[in-house]
């Protein structure tokens, strides 16, 4: 017996021997994946290649290439340039001119860059107002290369958001999404030319919706994403998998100036309405009934004794305005407008900003206690002047 079990033993030991040398030296003999031989001097090198996969190109598990290559060509570079003008009395006096020439300080020039998205065959082009805001000259750059002036149409500071157009033929145009069924976890991808770098496509989810309260702008119902968005993305395109537009990529938070994953987009809904208005009008005109109002907390409605611990408190109405005339006094709790319940300021100042000018509109609010009903005559909102 013992005999025996040495035989297999040496066998079982020479099986093995043979199996590593013919891994090691001729794989192919068991069925595995070639191995390549050395090249003679002169010949192509040898490597192993893959097989291509059905139709052709890169495999495309996981990849949104299809949704780029659709919103990409639609997203455009923007370059402005702001001439810096030397103010100071002296520089224009031709006797100081006489003694110093040349030396004379000269207008400079102030160049900045951002995105934009063309949403027209017509040439329309949305970004942001900070983008162009102030600029004497502004030339886009399509994807294809091709370079245009292009004009202003008008401008929302209030929303951060500018309609401008180039006179173009065969332009690509982005197809607009719906932004309201955007969710948290959605998968989305934000386009544009940071740094100057070139067309960019960046990777990330949403990961929050509605954000206002951030005092970036007047209006604000911001998309939050963690795509990579830095300096050169404003204006450029926030789109999902099937490379629609849901919105347009407008700041980041950021201790440094860089991407740190938290990232805004105003939403394609509240973009559209603002460039059909400016498109008709030039500008967006906007309910305003003259109050300054304050969220309600629970730690103000227990400090006040009031009955609500939501909804806003009128702290101050301007004198002869709207609400003035109406007889809304500081103090008191604005409940509805136009049978709309108010939560907050910032959907109270929504909703009334969607009034139009001119209209009666009845307004529920609280007075010490008691409910009361005014009928106020919407005025316009007045515009935002950017400062010099």
């Amino acid at each position: 017996m013992r005999r025996f079990w040495l035989l297999f033993a040496q066998a079982v030991t020479i099986a093995l021997a043979v199996y590593f040398v013919l891994q090691a030296m001729r794989p192919d003999w068991l069925g595995g994946l070639p191995r390549p031989q050395p090249s003679s001097p002169g010949s192509p090198v040898a490597v192993l290649q893959g097989s291509a996969p059905a139709g052709g190109g890169m495999p495309a598990t996981g990849s949104y290439r299809d949704a780029a290559g659709r919103a990409m060509p639609a997203v455009v570079n923007i370059l402005t340039t702001k001439a810096l003008k030397q103010n100071h009395p002296l520089l224009r006096d031709p006797f100081f001119r006489k003694f110093f020439g040349d030396r004379v300080p000269r207008d400079e020039q102030q160049s900045s860059l951002g995105s934009g998205v063309i949403v027209s065959p017509d040439g329309y082009i949305l970004t942001n107002n900070h983008v162009v805001d102030a600029a004497d000259e502004i030339e886009v750059v399509l994807a294809d290369g091709r370079k245009a002036p292009a004009k202003v149409v008008g401008t929302d500071p209030e929303t951060d958001l500018a309609v401008i157009r180039i006179n173009q033929k065969n332009l690509p145009v982005i197809v607009l999404g719906q932004a309201e069924q955007a969710r948290v976890g959605d998968v989305v991808l934000a386009i544009g030319n940071p740094f100057g770098v070139g067309q960019t496509v960046t990777m990330g989810i949403i990961s929050a919706v509605g954000r206002n309260n951030l005092h970036i702008n007047q209006f604000e119902n911001f998309i939050q994403t963690d795509a990579a968005i830095n300096f050169g993305n404003s204006g450029g395109a926030l789109i999902d998998t099937s490379g629609n537009l849901i919105g347009i990529n407008s700041a980041i938070y950021s201790q440094t100036g860089g991407s740190v994953g938290i990232g805004f987009a105003i939403p394609v809904s509240t973009a559209k309405s603002v460039m059909e208005e400016i498109i008709k009008t030039g500008q967006v005109v906007r309910g305003w009934i003259g109050i300054e109002s304050q969220d309600i907390t629970p730690e103000l409605a227990e400090s006040f004794g009031l009955a609500r611990s939501s909804g806003a408190i009128i702290a101050g109405v301007v004198r002869n305005g709207p609400a003035d005339r109406a007889g809304i006094k500081p103090g008191d709790i604005l409940l509805a407008v136009a049978g709309k319940p108010v939560v907050s300021t910032a959907e109270m100042l929504t909703v009334i900003a969607q009034l139009a000018p001119g209209a009666k509109t009845r307004m529920t609010l609280m007075r010490k206690d008691r409910e009361a009903t005014v009928d106020v005559t919407v005025g316009k909102r007045p515009r935002v002047v950017a400062a010099e």
